[in-house]
């Protein structure tokens, strides 16, 4: 899946921050159905904090850095099978000298400086990668694309038309991103094959996913789980690198 660079996401955040605005952010919790079931203010230390762009890039680098296999690999002419004879003689044949036929510059050979399986993984710190979230998520609450509802399903039974019914009651937008508490069975098993949706847990929130998607829907539990987390040192923390 493809999605927005990380400087054309936070555009509007960087402007609304520029602004210098200090206004509540206020979202309506909804039901299944859609109907208004409360309001809750979303918390200014994670939802209208200013953003930092190049943080954010660094974060969203890394964490992409660290999701790479790293598996890669090419054999050097030490590990390329055969060659082990000197394919002609030294001299007398008007040809190059030649001591393998698994030397670098023929065909089948070994080669140099190839790529050998490594790590990417950069280490990045929990009080960046938890501001660089807050930037993120501070960007879609000023544009009103943070939402928050009571249950995706009125009842226990699983249903991925319900739930995407419900979602629909929340935006039309394309990208989804639902985070859901990490016990919710019910709604990952509705939602994980539902197309256009991103489904996570609370506790793997991330900087990337919030910007790949153009709406962030919690649910109540979720969102309470998540703002809990404030009595962390750390703030808002991310558990992905």
């Amino acid at each position: 899946m493809t999605g927005p660079t990380t400087e054309q996401a936070t555009t509007s955040t960087a402007q609304a921050a520029d602004d210098g605005q200090d206004q509540s952010l206020t979202v309506d919790v909804l039901g299944p159905d859609g109907t208004r079931t409360g309001s809750l203010d979303l918390p200014p230390a994670i939802f209208d904090v200013p953003v930092n762009i190049p943080l954010i890039h660094q974060v969203v680098v890394a964490q992409l850095a660290a999701a790479r296999q790293g598996t890669h690999d090419t054999k050097t002419r030490a590990e390329v099978a055969g060659g082990g004879k000197k394919p002609y003689r030294q001299k007398g044949t008007g040809r190059a000298r030649q001591g393998s036929i698994r030397a670098p510059q023929f065909a089948g050979g070994g080669v140099v400086h190839g790529p050998t399986p490594r790590s990417y993984a950069q280490r990045t710190p929990k009080k960046m990668k938890a501001a660089a979230l807050r930037g993120a998520l501070s960007d879609r609450a000023r544009a009103g694309r943070v939402h928050i509802v009571e249950s995706l399903l009125g009842d226990d039974m699983p249903s991925t038309r319900a739930a995407v019914t419900a979602l629909r009651h929340v935006s039309e937008r394309r990208r989804a991103l639902v985070v859901m508490a990490r016990d919710d069975d019910v709604t990952r098993r509705s939602l994980r094959n539902a197309p256009s949706v991103h489904l996570l847990p609370v506790d793997q929130l991330n900087t990337y996913d919030v910007l790949l998607s153009e709406d962030v829907v919690f649910t109540r539990a979720a969102y309470d789980a998540f703002v809990s987390r404030l009595d962390d040192p750390t703030g808002a923390s991310e558990d992905q690198t």
